[in-house]
């Protein structure tokens, strides 16, 4: 069924929890309809239905973020089903699959977690931007345009014990900047969100160590972030009321990145 409406629409990448289904949900609020996309349609079955709950129209489209040469194809088919895509998400991303010894690390894990990470997030951000460009300006009845890519403060801040995946966010900084030049010229503003230790599915396993940092003083702010702590930042730079900031980055992690003596 293809989409009806006005509203702009916004995709919003590894959806279906945490962090990415907290985005869908502001953006929802703020105005936009939404295509997520994650590994499986049917773990986005409560998202979608919660989505729709606050007005937004709402579809998932599934496929592996790794998976480049479908990436061509999936833009394809939400365009089909929504017309100019307006705002691009890039949140999915996958962690360590083990921690460790930084001597250890092996290749098809490194490999693994920057082909999601990086290499994945670079040609999707790719295909969606070439779409934007095609697609002009007036093409989305006067909407911003924004592409939005949530990072972590690992683009600067090194753990040792989960290299491959610092390494994979680092290099989310440059595809940044890299966008933000090539895209300015088409009225098209990129920004980087660095959130900090967010409690999500991803971070349960190690809850309890971020649990006893915190309290002894990791983090300036004393607490745990929230999902909604990052989509309201998210939806603050992809409403795109900050039209002259294009390849900013805002932190969103308690002041933990600070450098302090």
């Amino acid at each position: 069924m293809t989409r009806t409406g006005t509203r702009p629409l916004a995709i919003v990448t590894g959806a279906a929890r945490g962090i990415g289904a907290g985005i869908a949900l502001e953006l929802a609020a703020q105005g936009f309809d939404i295509a997520l996309t994650d590994l499986e349609e049917g773990a986005a079955a409560d998202g979608l239905a919660r989505l729709r709950e606050r007005g937004a129209q709402a579809r998932c489209f599934a496929f592996d973020l790794a998976d480049v040469a479908s990436h061509a194809r999936i833009v394809d088919a939400i365009v089909a089903w929504a017309g100019p895509v307006s705002c691009l998400v890039n949140n999915a991303g996958i962690g360590s699959p083990s921690r460790g010894d930084l001597l250890d690390i092996r290749p098809e894990a490194f490999d693994r977690v920057l082909d999601v990470n990086l290499r994945g997030t670079f040609f999707f951000t790719q295909a969606v931007a070439r779409h934007m460009a095609q697609a002009g300006a007036g093409a989305d009845a006067g909407a911003a345009r924004t592409i939005v890519t949530v990072s972590s403060v690992s683009v600067e801040m090194a753990s040792i014990e989960r290299g491959e995946y610092c390494v994979s966010k680092s290099g989310l900084g440059m595809l940044t900047k890299l966008f933000a030049l090539r895209l300015a010229a088409l009225g098209i503003g990129v920004f980087e969100v660095r959130p900090g230790i967010i409690r999500t599915p991803m971070t349960d396993a190690v809850s309890a160590t971020y649990d006893q940092r915190i309290a002894d003083g990791l983090v300036p702010l004393a607490r745990w972030g929230t999902p909604d702590d990052v989509a309201r930042a998210v939806a603050a730079v992809a409403s795109g009321r900050l039209n002259f900031a294009t390849g900013t980055v805002l932190h969103v992690d308690g002041a933990l990145s600070v450098a302090r003596l």
